[in-house]
């Protein structure tokens, strides 16, 4: 990370045919170092031994937004892999999983509707419908992160609208290239389009056509799928804003140290100081919350408060740290001759997707207080 993805960040960025040239270079040589995909078990096809292992080694390569793609492990390939590994049929991680993993073609996640509620996917509308041995799928999804030249979508549709609420939707899995599937537009999001693996794109489909047998898991299992997928994919996220944090925290330092007004360095500036001293307890905060529900996580518990309440508490230090690191470097803070302006328009993002910070503070809530109601105490642990 220090020595090959931070310094070539310009060539990155720019996004175009040189950066994706760099990106194949780069990840050529983390094969060749055996760390290629440690988002999944040598079974699957990664490199990856356990949860705990991830989250440190995330501090890293979260340094830069471009850490994730370099090794392997980016969003939303890093969920869709987890899952097919754990519901996929043998046909299906043969055709998706193996190459997904491999780096050999991309996916994306199509859940998100613009007419309903992202943070409520009980109101979802896209629907599936059986004919025979096939799937008919009509809807229109955005924010289908990674669509621009993705090879399949998994898309979440509702399958049995008279079901439970929870229990309506199917997970499918959708060839790009299937005649009806119309990826619309990458979303600008803050100015930002993309290409290939950053776009978010909005995606129609008509009169979509595909194998009964492409379903994930079994009919109706459709939410079930999602939070495993994104429960796992909340805390990826988490420890990739660690390294994020750490970064921003280390510029605001240095700078402040070298940066003379007219009376001294601006780190001899008490809100300055005040600054350092809250990013550090914080992100010292944030770095043993997600510790400790990796390490519930390798041992079996599913972590969903502690997931909730990491999510939430590191999106907020995330922005604040990031803002004060740009705040301490002034109009330069906001250029793009730094990582910080960049940094913080992407760290903006991150109260809202995957679920907003509102709904996971409710969950965080109504679980303890539902410990309480019936008799219990909440176990700090």
């Amino acid at each position: 990370m220090a020595e090959r993805v931070l310094p070539s960040e310009p060539i990155l960025g720019r996004e175009d045919d040189e950066a994706d040239a760099l990106v194949r270079a780069l990840q050529a040589e983390v094969r060749e170092l055996g760390l290629w995909a440690p988002h999944v078990p040598p079974e699957a096809g990664g490199t990856g031994t356990g949860f705990l292992d991830y989250a440190y080694f995330n501090e890293y390569i979260g340094r830069s937004v471009w850490g994730q793609l370099v090794f392997g492990c980016q969003a939303p390939d890093a969920g869709n892999a987890e899952i097919l590994h754990m519901f996929g049929t043998d046909a299906q991680k043969e055709r998706w999983l193996r190459p997904l993993v491999a780096g050999e073609i991309r996916s994306f996640f199509s859940m998100t509707e613009p007419e309903v509620p992202g943070s409520d996917p009980v109101t979802l509308r896209t629907r599936a419908v059986q004919d025979r041995d096939d799937w008919v799928i009509d809807g229109h999804k955005w924010f289908s992160s990674g669509a621009d030249g993705a090879a399949f979508g998994i898309v979440m549709a509702v399958t049995d609208p008279e079901a439970d609420p929870h229990a309506r939707a199917t997970q499918i899995i959708v060839p790009a290239e299937t005649p009806g599937v119309d990826v619309v537009r990458a979303v600008p999001v803050l100015g930002h389009v993309g290409r290939g693996w950053s776009t978010h794109c909005e995606v129609r489909y008509t009169n979509v056509r595909v194998p009964v047998a492409n379903t994930l898991g079994v009919r109706g299992a459709g939410f079930l799928i999602a939070q495993k997928r994104l429960g796992p994919g909340r805390i990826h996220h988490v420890m990739r804003w660690l390294g994020q944090m750490q970064r921003a925290f280390e510029l605001m330092c240095s700078y402040s140290l070298e940066r003379e007004t007219s009376t001294g360095p601006l780190a001899e500036k008490q809100t300055v100081q005040n600054w350092i001293a809250d990013s550090y307890a914080e992100i010292q905060a944030c770095r043993l919350l997600t510790l400790d529900a990796a390490h519930k996580i390798d041992r079996g518990d599913d972590a969903r408060v502690e997931i909730s309440a990491i999510k939430f508490f590191a999106a907020r230090v995330l922005n604040d740290v990031i803002d004060r690191a740009v705040q301490v470097h002034g109009a330069r803070g906001l250029t793009d001759d730094t990582p910080r302006g960049h940094m913080l328009m992407m760290a903006r993002g991150g109260r809202i997707y995957d679920g907003p910070d509102e709904v996971h503070r409710m969950v965080v809530a109504k679980r303890i207080l539902k410990a309480f109601a019936t008799g219990q105490e909440w176990q700090f642990s």
